[in-house]
């Protein structure tokens, strides 16, 4: 089973490609955070991942605060966080404003747009993910803030290569569908470079993504989240996986530093959340949906986890002051139907 799967199923993500630049040394980018990235790429977004494509030539990307990975073609580098950063080729140049610089150009598709200063030439393509933050977090947590990954030397990689080169020529036209097919090859790039990064993290790693490759975690992950509204105790879980609770308790405190109820309840909460945020659903219909067995205990868990109830956080659902995540964790209720009606006509 795979648990990035199943969460990635009900995570909304929408990608785009937004830039194609063929730059000549010395030249550096500024990116803006990414609340102010989405003012000229997706308004209304609540959060971005920004990436860039290096197709040919080299670079460098570094974070404002530290941290500097050179690029060659291949090479993609993702900020999971929205963090500002530069991108550049060359020393003793100044960084202009990407956004500002090549405002122009974003309105124009994926034309390429050139810069620099006469030398090497570097090509690189930008895109981003918008996505839910509620829902998100249990994967972005446990990233860094700039992940590399280079994907040339595999067939996978040089598909990605060429249908990406050949989505570009085709979004610079007007063929019916190019967006559409833009979009998707987006959403591939940066599954497949999130699971190439979980498939080279260190053998100890814990968190999330550390969960998620344990053979045993990684199934109970899978189980909580292919259902999250199934009545689950631990002891159904630990038959499930094949291992005692005892141990299934201890092993996934170990990873996730949490029980797996708590877990559970979280997820459920973020859930009915979503929901809450994008159908007209009632609060009932909801609580049922994602395992709670009464409307009011709903309320409650709701309450403790967003500091206000369901009612009142739909109605301020576009409010920036509402808080993305809870502080607490709290242990799960008992659940009583299956949540994947509502929200499969959430999505």
């Amino acid at each position: 089973m795979d648990v990035l799967s199943e969460v990635l199923r009900v995570v909304k993500l929408e990608g785009a490609l937004f830039f194609n630049g063929e730059f000549s040394a010395p030249w550096c980018l500024r990116s803006a955070q990414s609340r102010v990235a989405a003012q000229y790429l997706a308004p209304g977004a609540e959060h971005l991942i920004i990436y860039h494509f290096l197709t040919e030539g080299r670079a460098y990307a570094r974070l404002l605060e530290g941290g500097r990975e050179e690029l060659i073609a291949g090479d993609i580098v993702i900020f999971p966080h929205g963090d500002e950063h530069l991108l550049g080729n060359g020393s003793s140049v100044r960084p202009v404003d990407a956004f500002e610089t090549f405002a122009k150009n974003l309105t124009q598709g994926l034309k390429v747009a050139s810069f620099g200063g006469g030398g090497q030439i570097t090509k690189f393509i930008c895109g981003y993910m918008a996505c839910d933050p509620r829902l998100s977090e249990v994967f972005l947590a446990g990233l860094p803030k700039m992940i590399k990954v280079h994907v040339a030397n595999e067939p996978a990689g040089r598909w990605f290569e060429n249908s990406i080169r050949f989505s570009v020529g085709e979004g610079n036209g007007a063929s019916a569908g190019s967006e559409l097919v833009i979009a998707k090859l987006s959403e591939l790039l940066f599954v497949e470079t999130l699971r190439r990064y979980i498939n080279t993290m260190p053998a100890n790693q814990t968190g999330w993504l550390g969960g998620v490759r344990d053979p045993i975690i990684g199934q109970a992950l899978a189980l909580l989240h292919r259902e999250p509204a199934h009545p689950w105790t631990v002891p159904k879980i630990a038959r499930r996986v094949g291992l005692s609770r005892t141990r299934l308790a201890e092993r996934f405190r170990h990873f996730l530093e949490q029980s797996p109820m708590a877990y559970l309840t979280k997820w459920r909460l973020k859930l009915g959340a979503e929901i809450l945020r994008s159908t007209e659903n009632s609060v009932a219909e909801i609580a049922a949906a994602v395992g709670y067995g009464s409307e009011a205990a709903f309320n409650r868990a709701f309450k403790r986890e967003f500091d206000c109830p369901p009612a009142q956080f739909r109605r301020k659902r576009n409010n920036p002051g509402i808080p993305l995540f809870g502080r607490k964790q709290r242990r799960g209720r008992t659940a009583r139907q299956d949540a994947r009606p509502v929200l499969s006509s959430s999505r």
